[in-house]
């Protein structure tokens, strides 16, 4: 495939797992990077990893940590002006504890990561290129997502958020006539250091946990599909561990009689 050195893919929390992996999916694909996470050396590996295959590709790395949410408009400022064409929110960790037990101040770091900057992220991106042809925004959210999970309640509940809010966005630009496509991921089990960011342990051992999963190069293909194709959602099915790209799952309101009539 003939390399785009025009276009540049936005992916944060790049730094590892399926962020990582999908720098280097579209890498493949011939498209210019910038990518951003916490850790300015496992950006920097990435990058010399990416340039050792494809030397003509350009890649630029920021150091951001969304936990902050001022940290959103800040690295939002510092790329705008480059010819965006993807943007890829996959910043976002998770916790595993009774709501009773849970340590509130990861709490709060994971809703500012998971949720505040990933909707000033994708707002700000929506504003200034919804127009603009070939243009996609993609959000990681999970397959948690779309069912709530026993010791995962305030995780899985930021995640709906995201699969709501990406597929509201997705009809309210459609609506719009928008040129731009607004897609949501939701992985199921994904071996990357979720699981011991997510239950405050050193080592996490998925085959123990749990025997079935997906790494994190097949989650990037499977948003490459997602990328691909003309669906809202890609989500992998818990039963099966079978990836299916589908319209949007929640319902929408649309033209309800019940909607708030604003006279403008």
């Amino acid at each position: 495939m003939a390399q785009n050195t025009e276009k540049y893919t936005v992916i944060t929390g790049a730094s590892s797992g399926i962020g990582y992996e999908t720098a280097k999916a579209f890498a493949g694909r011939g498209s210019n990077l910038i990518l951003t996470a916490r850790r300015k050396e496992r950006l920097e590996a990435l990058r010399q990893e990416i340039l050792s295959r494809y030397p003509t590709l350009d890649i630029i790395i920021r150091v951001t940590d969304l936990s902050i949410p001022d940290n959103a408009f800040l690295f939002y400022e510092e790329i705008k002006t480059y010819s965006l064409r993807t943007w890829i929110n996959n910043a976002g960790f998770g916790n595993y504890d009774t709501v009773s037990k849970q340590d509130l101040n990861k709490i709060r770091q994971m809703l500012h990561v998971n949720v505040e900057s990933l909707t000033i992220l994708s707002s700000l991106f929506v504003r200034d290129f919804k127009n603009t042809e070939g243009t996609q925004l993609i959000n990681i959210s999970s397959a948690g997502g779309y069912t709530i999970v026993p010791t995962a309640v305030t995780y899985c509940a930021a995640k709906f958020y995201v699969s709501a809010f990406t597929e509201g966005l997705a009809w309210e630009l459609k609506e719009h006539g928008c040129k731009i496509r607004v897609k949501v991921l939701a992985p199921a089990a994904t071996k990357t250091e979720f699981g011991k960011i997510a239950n405050d342990v050193p080592e996490y051992d998925y085959d123990r946990t749990f025997g079935t999963y997906h790494t994190s190069a097949q989650v990037a293909e499977f948003l490459l599909k997602l990328y691909d194709s003309n669906k809202t959602v890609g989500i992998v099915n818990r039963e099966n561990f079978m990836f299916e790209l589908k319209e949007p799952q929640f319902d929408y309101a649309g033209n309800s009689d019940y909607n708030q009539n604003i006279e403008k």
